[in-house]
């Protein structure tokens, strides 16, 4: 009786092991820049500089390793709607932020503004800029994914999407745009003309997509439990990501060191490091909860790698933290 219990007791243990149900929690630095939480917080690349929206400070930046705030920017509009997305430039240079309505493009080098534009035909659902900050793509809820250079006007409205576009992904040299939508599909396509080069398909809806900076990899990623690394040179899956969760749901991603990682964050505090060649999971974090969360946790709204090799994550509880961990 002792040895079947103790079997069983080892087995339950694997099971939840294998389910992520054991967790890293305790980071090596933290910065609590936003104590009422944020609604909106962007990393840069190396995860030096973040930006943050909340509505009691606006938008603010910060070096987080200076651990100094850099600037208060305040709000995106004469209204002070509230921002819902915020992407920061490859370069560190730029960062695009958004309402449902409105979306707005910031020097952070020189902490201002560079303009302000509506959106009149759907919703922002997500939004991303090029290295230079003159080029934006944006998801809407109508099904249509627009391209823009703010500097010349032009702009492409791409249409084979058949529902809402829930993900978008820009290259650094505005060439090349990653998207994904309800309609179970993600198409990576030429800024230049809308021609599409891959068509990359899914079993249910595409909530995140990724492009590694150099265009080498992408990531797509369903609401079910399935997410794929992509070879974008031979244009087939390099691997699926290994879960055995029920869901495998992120709420941000990024590669880092040229595609060998994936970084990965959830909406329920989860943040991940994945090999995109295997597709296996090396180490897993969770994130400080939210303030008065119920239950406690946090969205993870994105996620770098900085120059100590640390993840770096930031969240809806107005939190960033610094992980370690183990190749």
């Amino acid at each position: 009786m002792k040895r079947i219990f103790s079997h069983f007791i080892l087995s339950l243990f694997i099971i939840l092991t294998l389910n992520g149900c054991f967790f890293k929690s305790n980071s090596v630095e933290e910065w609590d820049l936003e104590p009422n939480g944020s609604t909106a917080f962007a990393l840069s690349p190396d995860g030096r500089f973040a930006l943050l929206y909340s509505k009691e400070h606006q938008l603010v930046l910060w070096d987080l390793q200076k651990r100094t705030q850099l600037a208060e920017l305040g709000p995106q509009d004469p209204q002070a709607h509230t921002v819902s997305l915020i992407r920061i430039s490859d370069n560190d240079r730029y960062a695009v932020t958004a309402t449902q309505t409105n979306f707005a493009v910031w020097d952070l080098g020189l902490a201002q503004a560079d303009g302000l534009w509506s959106i009149s035909d759907g919703t922002i659902r997500d939004i991303d800029i090029s290295s230079d900050g003159k080029q934006v793509l944006l998801g809407l809820s109508n099904g249509k994914a627009i391209y823009v250079d703010l500097v010349n006007g032009r702009r492409i409205e791409f249409l084979a999407h058949r529902e809402k576009v829930n993900t978008v992904a820009l290259s650094p040299n505005g060439r090349y745009a990653l998207t994904g939508g309800n309609d179970h599909t993600a198409y990576l396509w030429d800024t230049r003309n809308a021609s599409i080069i891959l068509t990359l398909q899914h079993e249910h809806r595409v909530n995140k997509v990724a492009l590694q900076r150099q265009g080498a990899f992408a990531l797509t990623s369903d609401d079910g439990n399935d997410a794929f690394i992509w070879n974008l040179k031979t244009g087939q899956k390099q691997s699926h990501l290994k879960s055995f969760s029920r869901q495998l749901i992120f709420s941000s991603a990024r590669f880092a060191h040229n595609g060998r990682y994936l970084l990965t964050g959830t909406p329920g505090s989860q943040v991940a490091i994945w090999d995109t060649t295997s597709g296996e999971k090396i180490d897993q974090f969770n994130t400080k909860p939210q303030k008065d969360a119920r239950p406690p946790r946090a969205v993870v709204y994105d996620v770098a790698l900085d120059k100590q090799q640390r993840i770096i994550s930031a969240t809806s509880a107005g939190v960033a933290e610094a992980w370690e961990f183990e190749e």
